[in-house]
């Protein structure tokens, strides 16, 4: 009898591109795949702290470059994902943008620049990346940073939750469009995670009772929950995953 391999976790070859991936999410996002053997390109807007990022994952022997880019920048995008040396394998839309108010506060700006970075820019960087990676033959895998807002309200979230929802719907039709490809399209949707971005919210102590409240297992989420989720969607373990989230929420969905 032939008894099955664990497929590997290992990412060694590929070249990953991580928008956002200066902090928070994105950054773990970097560390993850650069530890799994990756080649990391980060895309953020910041070029100080872009810097700062690619020299620490340097420092801690990842093989990462920066460029400082605006996602929602489609043609700059787009540019340089065509001019890179060679397709990348592995796409991870972190970049985010949260504006929080009641529904009855929302401005028309609030909900633009929101929909701009969460979803627009998704959309049109998978679709430069794919692009390349079709005209190649090559597989790939495309990973959208959503919320377990993609999969419930929230009070002061209606545009968030709006963006995340949406991603999720666009995870899925991207999945069917590019399987014949061999490109898997998923999400990951994590909880709240104790990030740069966050901590205001949570720095209300009502606030963040109720999160923890909801979350089943009693506490908040940190980045290094995020990133072995991850590499599993990049790497050959994931390989029939597709068109699917990932939720890493601590139950809060559960009920």
């Amino acid at each position: 009898m032939k008894v099955p391999r664990t497929p590997s976790l290992r990412l060694d070859g590929k070249r990953a591109l991580v928008t956002g991936g200066s902090s928070g999410i994105g950054f773990a996002a970097a560390a993850a795949l650069a530890e799994a053997g990756a080649e990391v390109m980060l895309i953020a807007r910041r070029a100080g702290r872009l810097e700062d990022a690619v020299a620490a994952l340097r420092e801690a022997g990842g093989r990462v470059d920066g460029a400082a880019l605006d996602v929602t920048d489609a043609v700059a995008m787009r540019r340089f994902v065509d001019v890179a040396p060679a397709p990348f394998d592995v796409l991870v839309n972190s970049a985010g943008m949260a504006r929080h108010a009641p529904v009855l506060a929302v401005t028309e700006a609030d909900y633009r620049a929101v929909m701009a970075v969460n979803l627009e820019a998704a959309l049109f960087v998978s679709q430069a990346v794919a692009a390349r990676l079709v005209a190649a033959g090559r597989p790939g895998s495309i990973i959208n940073i959503s919320s377990q807002m993609g999969h419930v309200g929230g009070p002061h979230r209606t545009v968030y939750a709006a963006s995340k929802f949406a991603l999720e719907g666009l995870t899925r039709a991207m999945a069917i469009d590019l399987a014949p490809y061999g490109i898997r399209v998923n999400t990951l949707a994590p909880t709240f995670i104790e990030t740069e971005l966050s901590a205001g919210n949570l720095a209300d102590t009502a606030f963040r009772a109720w999160v923890l409240g909801k979350i089943k297992l009693g506490r908040l989420g940190r980045l290094e929950d995020v990133m072995g989720p991850l590499v599993l969607l990049a790497s050959d373990a994931a390989a029939m995953m597709t068109g699917t989230s990932l939720l890493i929420d601590g139950g809060w969905t559960a009920g």
